[in-house]
């Protein structure tokens, strides 16, 4: 036996490829060829915005339903929150197609996990796995395909929601109370900041999340309001104790009827004290 057949059978594992769905991947992927003789950038659909608010029984994720291509609407009713198992939700910004692929690995590797392990990953894990994956993205990323999700979910260790940002390069950090990201997502959190306190139910905050996600519509050309003609709306999910639930679509649509009547009557009533400023007529 050839010394380096020998040191391949020293570092090949005993028992497979363990409990990661991503390595066993790895090892049976086939390299694509380098560069793709393309020197113009990339044009791709796009998810906007998205956003996670904790409250008193657990987490709200809500996301948008546009997808952009430059300055183009490639989707009109993407979806862009996703459940990664019973107790968190990915919430995708950035290039669509890669972001969709990466939610679809991480459901197969938590899925994967839990089988061979015997046990569900913790939340803390399940954040790593994510962040491990976005890190693994950033060759494509540097050539455009950014991925930046928002991972949410509720800690049955520590019985609370908890929300998780992250970077281009896979940096994960934690966020205590709410947090938005993609192209909306600056006008999205001004919102939040002026509306969000502790103590809110769990109806308060999804009416809390659906006006900043109408207020990154006002602001934000990428970001899509809610779609009366087409009926339709945002995705709205909740994650508690007793898992994830996607908020019915007749109550999202309630809250924005009662939000767009709230905004007409506060367009209304400034004009109700205002001064008559026109000129005199000559003569009077």
């Amino acid at each position: 036996m050839g010394e380096s057949m020998a040191d391949d059978l020293l570092r090949a594992p005993i028992f497979g490829s363990g409990a990661s769905f991503s390595d066993l991947l790895k090892q049976a992927a086939v390299s694509p060829p380098p560069g793709n003789g393309i020197d113009k950038p990339l044009h791709v659909p796009e998810g906007t915005t998205v956003l996670a608010i904790r409250y008193l029984d657990g987490v709200i994720v809500a996301g948008d339903r546009r997808a952009t291509e430059g300055f183009q609407i490639s989707h009109r009713s993407i979806e862009k929150v996703f459940a990664a198992d019973d107790m968190s939700a990915v919430a995708i910004a950035g290039a669509a197609g890669p972001a969709v692929e990466m939610v679809r690995l991480l459901q197969t590797e938590l899925e994967h996990y839990e089988k061979v392990e015997g046990e569900r990953l913790t939340l803390e894990g399940k954040a790593n796995k994510l962040s491990q994956m976005i890190r693994a993205n950033l060759p494509a990323a540097l050539q455009g395909l950014v991925v930046v999700p928002l991972f949410a979910g509720f800690d049955e260790a520590r019985n609370v929601g908890r929300i998780f940002k992250y970077d281009v390069t896979g940096g994960r950090y934690e966020e205590d109370d709410y947090h938005a990201t993609g192209s909306g997502g600056k006008d999205a959190r001004s919102s939040l900041k002026k509306r969000y306190n502790h103590g809110l139910t769990r109806d308060e905050v999804v009416k809390i999340a659906i006006e900043a996600l109408f207020d990154a519509a006002d602001e934000d050309v990428g970001t899509g309001g809610p779609d009366l003609v087409r009926d339709i709306f945002p995705t709205v999910v909740s994650i508690t104790v007793d898992g994830t639930l996607e908020i019915p679509e007749d109550d999202i649509r309630a809250l924005f009827n009662e939000l767009i009547s709230e905004r007409r009557e506060q367009m209304l009533l400034p004009h109700e004290h205002t001064v008559d400023v026109r000129r005199p007529r000559r003569g009077s």
